[in-house]
């Protein structure tokens, strides 16, 4: 089972991958398990481990019968980890019972705890860093001769691009594409360039291999993927391919593809992006905008190296060229010294731009940050709370009033499966990345419709 919940939304996946082992007289499958929690890139990761993996395991479903579990684990926040440690523990029992059982620890959690999670948490054979995949089958086999490994090298040059992930969606319409890896922004929250490495992007070649292949396996949807992905920039003899050079190339391989991508940063949304997203039907009008805060002072604090006003001009600049464009955002309620003002300003910049979602946080201060290493985490955990409700509450408002100033708009919707509600409904989102629930009728996933809004949730836009 793959599991996300992560920065953008929460997703679950279920897989079976095998291993056949065969000796002279019996053929055995092994099967893994993998659960991975955070963000879509994450999800990415879990499906290059598969590909890795498919020559020595079958997927399963079934924790129970599983000869490997792999937890593709976040850091981002504490609460996550501390969701990695309980399910750890509840898999302690299994491991008892199937004394064969291996326990593999993947991802960000991995490469910033390291030895640390070998000495506290006995269940695990083995830890891999995000850079060390390529090195698991080493790994399973060394470890299961009884003493836990770790490797958690970072790497100046891993992007897996010659490693084509092995699809686990339930859907078979939207498939996310990897386009690089790490990240040079160095916010001082933020444990990604510790834990993920240095920005560096794949060759476009094989990316569009990539693409190619998803079209041909019948896909409608992509999204590009990276921890800033609007920063990718490749260069070779001489020819520079930019993010939106990469984007336009992607958007002409079919007009029935739609693309997508996550997650940009404010200083990298350019003229020339913004213009390549306009002009292409097939590229949807959705951007996800991190402003963390709507203070300066906050902005200066967390070295997002842009100011509130260089923000506002980007978001106006969007809202110039695509007026239908839909923004979402990520907000940090009490960063180190954030006053009540710094918090207020955060509400007004909420309020100006008036965000159709919102990704929406107490600050969790991160070992090894430059925020745990210079600033003192003094906003006490209740005011953080109450600042995160008003932030909340505030976005209900903003998200109720984009989807009624929907109602009775008709939109182009892929259809991408069945709603939980009921078997006669389907659901598929625009292109401004909001849900859309449907009659069923004789339409089936992956088609494209044209559907009417009749009616609103601040969540959900529902249509004939």
């Amino acid at each position: 089972m793959f599991y996300c919940a992560g920065s953008l939304r929460q997703l679950t996946f279920r897989y079976k991958i095998a291993h056949i082992e065969q000796n002279v007289i019996f053929a055995r499958m092994k099967k893994l398990y993998i659960e991975t929690y955070g963000c879509q890139m994450n999800f990415a990761d879990s499906e290059v481990v598969a590909s890795i993996l498919k020559d020595l395991y079958t997927l399963t479903d079934d924790v129970q019968e599983a000869d490997l579990i792999l937890i593709n684990t976040c850091s981002i926040r504490d609460k996550a980890e501390q969701r990695i440690h309980k399910r750890l523990h509840e898999l302690e029992a299994l491991k008892k019972k199937h004394r064969t059982l291996q326990v593999g620890l993947l991802g960000c959690m991995a490469e910033r705890m390291k030895e640390e999670l070998l000495e506290t948490e006995p269940i695990l054979n083995f830890i891999a860093g995000p850079d060390a995949y390529r090195n698991l089958p080493e790994l399973i086999a060394e470890s299961a001769q009884g003493e836990a490994k770790f490797n958690v090298l970072l790497s100046e040059d891993e992007t897996y691009d010659n490693i084509m992930p092995v699809r686990y969606d339930l859907n078979g319409v939207s498939a996310y594409v990897s386009i690089m890896r790490g990240c040079n922004n160095f916010c001082t929250y933020c444990v990604v360039p510790y834990t993920r490495g240095r920005e560096r992007s794949r060759s476009p070649q094989t990316i569009m291999a990539e693409v190619d292949q998803l079209l041909q396996d019948g896909y409608k949807e992509v999204t590009l993927l990276g921890q800033n992905v609007n920063s990718y920039r490749w260069e070779e003899d001489g020819e520079v391919v930019t993010f939106a050079k990469l984007m336009e190339m992607v958007a002409l391989k079919s007009s029935q593809l739609r693309v997508r991508f996550a997650t940009s940063h404010p200083k990298d949304i350019s003229d020339e992006l913004l213009e390549v997203i306009a002009k292409y039907e097939n590229i949807c009008k959705y951007i996800h905008l991190p402003v963390q805060s709507g203070s300066d002072n906050m902005l200066k604090k967390m070295n997002r190296v842009y100011t509130r006003d260089y923000y506002m001009e980007r978001v106006r600049k969007i809202k110039e060229l695509m007026p239908d464009c839909a923004i979402s955002t990520d907000i940090i309620a009490g960063f180190c010294g954030e006053t009540l003002e710094d918090h207020e300003q955060t509400l007004s910049v909420m309020r100006e731009v008036g965000y159709e979602y919102a990704y929406m946080f107490k600050y969790s201060e991160r070992g090894g940050t430059m925020s745990a290493k210079r600033f003192q985490d003094d906003i006490p955990d209740e005011e953080k709370t109450r600042r995160l409700e008003e932030i909340i509450a505030l976005q209900g408002e903003l998200s109720l009033a984009s989807n009624q100033r929907d109602v009775g708009k008709t939109f182009r919707v892929l259809v991408e499966g069945v709603s939980k509600r009921s078997a006669d409904q389907l659901y598929g989102r625009n292109s401004q990345n909001k849900v859309i629930i449907f009659p069923k009728g004789e339409h089936q996933v992956g088609d494209y419709i044209d559907v009417t809004v009749t009616r609103c949730t601040a969540a959900t836009l529902f249509a004939d």
